[in-house]
């Protein structure tokens, strides 16, 4: 059963309601300075940063796209690209990505967005059985079925992350 609290509400929490989709809300406090949003989250939440993902909007040949990727590593701009049928990709500018998805930098959720875009997850999410993305603002995460989140953005699934090191 999804646990949700009415003033925590948002377009990705409807669509998971609407769905009948089991999630968890994850609210904490976001510190404004924060270096990384995704990483923040893990760290305050105590979750593994490999459970936890950013989304993140790319460029592919003037169309824009979203990549998942675990937010202790980094986005492979050629493997999300190819995984699209593309040569090419480079970050969406930030502005046209809060436009497009209707979300703010750092609360952008892969669910709910204002204008779906086609969508790619690092595979490695299916090492878990639940996963973490944005909630659909700071502060707040959602934690459900990988293979949810992939049915209700229509994902494909690839290797696109790689680990920072």
């Amino acid at each position: 059963m999804a646990k949700k609290l009415a003033s925590q509400g948002t377009p990705a929490t409807a669509v998971l309601a609407a769905a009948g989709v089991s999630f968890t809300l994850h609210p904490y406090a976001h510190d404004p300075s924060a270096a990384s949003y995704g990483m923040e989250a893990a760290d305050v939440l105590g979750i593994d940063p490999a459970r936890v993902f950013k989304t993140l909007m790319v460029d592919i040949e003037g169309r824009l796209a979203v990549g998942i990727v675990p937010v202790g590593g980094t986005l492979d701009l050629k493997a999300v690209a190819a995984a699209l049928g593309a040569k090419k990709a480079a970050m969406a500018d930030p502005k046209a990505a809060e436009r497009r998805t209707g979300y703010v930098l750092g609360g952008i959720s892969p669910l709910g967005q204002r204008q779906p875009s086609p969508t790619v997850l690092d595979e490695s999410a299916f090492n878990f059985e639940t996963v973490l993305v944005s909630g659909g603002r700071r502060g707040l995460d959602i934690e459900l079925d990988p293979a949810e989140l992939v049915r209700l953005t229509g994902a494909l699934t690839a290797r696109i992350g790689s680990a920072r090191g």
